[in-house]
């Protein structure tokens, strides 16, 4: 909702009321104002829209997703790199079922500019190798292949890469 160098002069006011709170002998609003202040903190490290988008494509809503993420305007200068990384991913996880094209040059977008868990990046090559793989580029699918099972630390896409060995072999 807001600009994220809003997000930290909001926190700033809010941390500086907590100290007049303080100085005044009002320790317990002194508190809640620290503990406000770290909502606006947190969200400057994750975007609310991101967030929320991130849910509804946990309930396969691409439409609810895709309306939270077109209110982020100008995603270069509101969202900081690592956010950016995010917003691109989403965006290629819901192109991915109707334009591949597109939704390679989001993905490699997103790898590009971070995805902080290896869970995510994992998930981001193993859709490039799969959209390669289409594409009939075998030799990148099989590097992206085995970069996303080194990034997959907890087997949560053992299924999926196998799936997707077996199918690169008929090709």
């Amino acid at each position: 909702m807001f600009n994220k160098n809003i997000k930290l002069v909001i926190t700033g006011i809010i941390i500086s009321v907590a100290i007049w709170q303080f100085t005044l002998g009002n320790i317990g609003n002194g508190i809640m104002y620290i503990l406000i202040s770290t909502i606006f903190i947190f969200l400057y490290f994750k975007n609310e829209m991101i967030l929320i988008a991130f849910l509804r494509l946990r309930k396969q809503d691409f439409a609810g997703a895709k309306k939270w993420l077109d209110k982020i305007k100008n995603p270069e200068t509101a969202l900081t790199q690592g956010q950016q990384g995010y917003f691109w991913y989403l965006h290629g996880l819901m192109l991915s079922q109707t334009n591949i094209t597109k939704a390679e040059k989001y993905f490699k977008k997103a790898i590009k500019l971070g995805l902080s868990m290896s869970q995510d990046l994992a998930m981001a090559k193993l859709n490039l190798a799969g959209i390669a793989m289409t594409k009939r580029r075998k030799r990148e699918a099989q590097i992206l292949l085995t970069e996303a099972k080194k990034l997959d630390k907890h087997g949560m896409l053992k299924e999926q890469i196998q799936m997707m060995k077996q199918q690169m072999k008929k090709i």
